[in-house]
């Protein structure tokens, strides 16, 4: 159990306001964190890392990160983070990233095999594309099998076909090492696909939290359509009326599709 009561005085979009967060997460969760730009969500994220100082008090698996007194340092509190700009050592191969993390290359190989990165193992960052930077991104935050996995955004820059992929990566990691994921995000989608609670903050308070079918169809609306084309990257061609949508498919929701098929698409409430 994570367990939030924290304080700190921000400059957000519309100026000064105050972050108030008090909430806990069961371990295992995977949630989202979703709100306007300002809300104070990547602040909270680095709060819980121990990134950035704050009033109040943390504790996770009974053991205190913050009280008023002290904080733990992020080397103690066994976690990963996934920012938005990658943070890679460009001085470091793909494995080196990794083994700087912990000394294990057989964990190293694994995750490498898992993101399908191993034969770029010896490439150099400035080298890769972003979606294989963003691979190598978490497969190193997930080197020392953190309890917690902090997540900021981490697939926004990526096209569509790419997002998808690292969204089932990061899905099956995140099952498998049975870590609780906390992802700061704006994509609806992205948002559905992987989390299973969500918490909106405004002005730096949380104002909605529910699973995430309990906030997301607040206010949708479903259209049905024509199924027209299906890519090999999974990106459906869906007529709506007289409009072409194109929509990102996983394995599981493609299932038995085939085209001409009428199928039903929601539209969420902006998060």
């Amino acid at each position: 159990m994570l367990n939030i009561d924290i304080s700190k005085e921000l400059c957000g979009a519309d100026g000064k306001m105050s972050l108030n967060i008090a909430c806990s997460i069961k371990r295992g969760e995977f949630v989202a964190i979703s709100g306007k730009s300002g809300s104070g969500k990547t602040t909270l994220l680095r709060i819980l890392a121990g990134l950035e100082e704050a009033k109040g008090s943390i504790e996770f698996a009974n053991e205190t990160w913050l009280d008023n007194k002290k904080a733990l340092s992020p080397q103690k509190r066994n976690i990963g983070f996934v920012f938005q700009d990658y943070a890679l050592f460009e001085n470091m191969t793909v494995e080196e990233n990794l083994l700087f993390v912990k000394n294990d290359k057989k964990l190293a190989q694994y995750l490498l095999e898992v993101t399908e990165l191993f034969t770029l193992k010896h490439r150099l960052p400035n080298t890769l594309s972003g979606g294989q930077k963003q691979r190598v991104a978490l497969c190193r935050a997930m080197m020392n099998r953190p309890k917690l996995l902090f997540l900021d955004e981490p697939l926004s820059a990526l096209d569509p076909s790419i997002r998808l992929k690292l969204q089932d990566k990061i899905l099956e990691l995140h099952k498998e090492f049975g870590t609780t994921t906390i992802m700061v995000s704006h994509d609806p989608s992205e948002i559905y696909r992987l989390a299973s609670r969500v918490l909106v903050l405004e002005e730096g308070k949380i104002v909605d939290d529910g699973t995430t079918k309990e906030i997301m169809m607040q206010d949708s609306n479903t259209l049905k359509g024509e199924l027209l084309a299906l890519n090999t990257e999974n990106i459906a061609t869906v007529l709506v009326g007289q409009q072409l949508i194109e929509v990102a498919l996983s394995k599981e929701e493609l299932g038995e599709l085939k085209l001409g098929d009428l199928i039903s698409l929601a539209t969420h409430k902006t998060l």
